[in-house]
């Protein structure tokens, strides 16, 4: 039986509990958000997705890193995940794709690990009190002297201008899958954190990818002349990107307009509706929504802390149009007049089931009807 002089590594949680574990990946001490995802596979997207600075994700499923890492699973070349909480790390994949192990990319990019601790006790803890604060750290840190690490340190607010790109990159169409008697179809992304199967989708039906970074005005979208525009999923607080939702704000009508995750949350926002903090957030790759408009259940990735509040959506020209089964939260927005929808999932998954690979066809169908 293992005891807390046997670990080299622990977390202190804001309400004084302790976790003891084993280090892998970089060794320095971080304070960030605890979330958990419920997702059995796909840890390597998990580990690269944008969306995750910041934040301390702890997997339920027990065992992690058993396929490696390979060079084209990356969904960001340079993960910014603020660390990964598992109970068992598996250093020794078995895949004759894998070109790295988990530890070997936590400590290329210098990001906290720990394993060996009761995840199913801790789950279960963020599941009770929600996300919250974690700080991991050496086992010689005291509870008092991590307390006061934690009430002193704020998580950033800047998480999007974090991992948003700094300039403009293009990404061209793959030719071979577009009907050739159609152009391609010029999209103007606004990259928020975007997810790289967020442009393979795209480029794989016939689009030219115009990725800008996150405070691109209006006005300088205008310029380019895009035949659509997207906003892309992102990390923290919806409100804190206040330049991308007054671009939105004004792009409104003038093209056709979809937004995934941060970008559904986005959109809302500029048409004047409100988001709120869920308590620990929808995490994994099993959450059934619901189409109101085909009373079909899609099963979805997903991957957020903030929600759409339902109440404030009245008067904003925005319907409903998809719902989550587990707890009713907004899904999906739309306003047909304006050529514009969002979903809060993740239609590109990547991790996750690919039940909505067709909001990218909705919207290249959007987009073709008026060009």
């Amino acid at each position: 039986m293992l005891t807390s002089k046997d670990y080299n590594r622990k977390i202190i949680l804001e309400d004084g509990s302790e976790y003891f574990g084993y280090a892998f990946g970089d060794r320095d001490d971080k304070v960030c958000e605890i979330v958990f995802n419920t997702s059995m596979v796909g840890y390597q997207e998990i580990i690269s997705d944008p969306s995750y600075t910041y934040q301390a994700v702890v997997m339920t499923y027990p065992l992690i890193g058993n396929y490696g890492m390979a060079f084209d699973d990356y969904e960001t070349l340079h993960p910014t995940i603020g660390a990964l909480i598992v109970r068992e790390i598996n250093d020794e994949p078995s895949n004759f794709r894998s070109e790295k192990t988990v530890d070997e990319v936590l400590k290329n990019f210098k990001i906290p690990g720990i394993y060996g601790l009761d995840t199913r006790k801790l789950n279960r803890s963020i599941r009770d009190l929600g996300s919250r604060k974690v700080l991991i750290t050496n086992i010689e840190t005291t509870l008092e002297e991590g307390l006061k690490i934690l009430k002193e340190t704020d998580i950033p607010t800047d998480a999007v201008s974090k991992v948003s790109c700094k300039e403009t990159i293009s990404f061209p169409s793959s030719t071979g899958f577009i009907n050739k008697s159609q152009r391609p179809l010029n999209i103007v992304a606004i990259d928020c954190g975007m997810k790289q199967n967020i442009v393979r989708s795209l480029t794989a039906r016939g689009c030219n990818v115009i990725k800008v970074p996150w405070n691109t005005t209006a006005e300088e979208i205008i310029r380019i002349n895009p035949d659509g525009v997207f906003v892309s999923n992102g990390p923290g607080d919806p409100t804190d990107v206040k330049e991308t939702i007054a671009t939105i704000k004004a792009l409104i009508g003038r093209y056709p307009i979809f937004g995934i995750c941060l970008g559904h949350q986005i959109i809302s926002l500029a048409y004047g509706a409100k988001t709120y903090k869920l308590k620990f957030g929808h995490r994994g790759g099993n959450h059934p929504v619901r189409n109101l408009a085909t009373g079909k259940i899609e099963i979805t990735s997903q991957n957020h802390s903030y929600a759409v509040d339902t109440e404030s959506l009245k008067g904003t020209g925005l319907e409903v149009t998809h719902v989550n089964l587990l707890d009713n939260t907004v899904e999906g927005v739309s306003n047909k007049s304006d050529r514009c929808f969002s979903v809060q999932y993740h239609p590109e998954s990547a991790p996750g089931p690919q039940d909505s690979s067709y909001l990218f066809d909705q919207f290249i169908d959007m987009i073709r009807k008026v060009n």
